[in-house]
């Protein structure tokens, strides 16, 4: 799950806007845990693609 649609239990404002001192420290703590946490979904959907397409290109050379 990406942080920018959490919302904060404490000011009620999304967790990606930094708006309190619990959403800074909960937007770090995400941004340092999960590397693919600020990644857009269709950013990783399409490095997918690639690499499904490199592996394909892979196998047809070798036969």
């Amino acid at each position: 799950m990406t942080y920018d649609r959490l919302v904060c239990a404490n000011c009620a404002a999304p967790v990606s806007e930094g708006r309190c001192p619990v959403c800074r420290a909960n937007r770090e703590r995400l941004q340092q845990e999960n590397f693919f946490a600020g990644i857009n979904p269709m950013a990783l959907i399409a490095l997918l693609a690639v690499l499904i397409a490199a592996v394909a290109l892979l196998a047809h050379q070798t036969v």
